[in-house]
């Protein structure tokens, strides 16, 4: 069996079976979800209204924290910012929001403004969103070409390696993860879309523009 990368288009041997069947690129080192296991809009929306993303919860916000604590670093208040893939809570947004920052939020199933994604921005987050993409060559296109000249793109994920057991990895768990990126992959999309620079973090990857 061989599958298209959605990222790269190259043509992608199988890497793993269980009830799934998960894919490996050569050329860019993601792996990805079967097409035919991918969840509908309908039971990925539910999924995602069972988080418990509670803004008050201080884990949560520690969690959250490698992005908002980054953003106040690297910009001011007045600098626009878009949260995109927010989620029902929209947790970045409220956060940077407390510090008078301005940062719209930006979601398909819970704020779904597709004028937001017509302009540019300082800066962008976007945090366990990417790993949810069917078609990451499109959404990083997309995601590149809101950006101003010297902006940054924030992203928050598990970052896949060789000396991860697949089989026992709980991240490929959730249903509604379908694709998953190494560092080569990162670097990958760097050369790709014409980042000026990359910095990974463990779950923290930020791309200058």
């Amino acid at each position: 069996m061989q599958a298209i990368c959605p990222l790269c288009s190259t043509l992608s041997e199988v890497f793993f079976t269980n009830v799934d069947v998960y894919y490996k690129c050569e050329t860019c080192h993601s792996i990805f979800l079967d097409e035919k296991a991918q969840p509908n809009e309908v039971d990925e929306k539910k999924r995602y209204e069972l988080h418990d993303d509670d803004t008050n919860d201080g884990g949560y916000r520690k969690f959250i924290s490698p992005i908002t604590s980054s953003i106040m670093k690297d910009f001011k208040v007045e600098d626009e910012g878009l949260d995109f893939g927010a989620g029902n809570s929209a947790i970045i947004s409220v956060i940077l929001e407390e510090s008078g920052y301005n940062t719209t939020k930006y979601d398909p199933y819970f704020h779904n403004f597709p004028e937001l994604l017509e302009k540019k921005y300082d800066y962008i987050s976007s945090c366990e969103v990417i790993e949810h993409f069917y078609n990451p060559h499109k959404e990083f296109k997309l995601l590149k070409s809101m950006l101003k000249e010297g902006s940054k793109l924030y992203l928050m994920t598990e970052v896949y390696n060789d000396e991860i057991n697949f089989a026992s990895w709980y991240y490929k768990n959730d249903p509604t993860h379908v694709f998953f990126y190494s560092e080569k992959t990162f670097q990958w999309i760097k050369n790709e879309f014409g980042f000026s620079s990359l910095k990974i973090d463990k779950k923290l990857i930020i791309y200058d523009n």
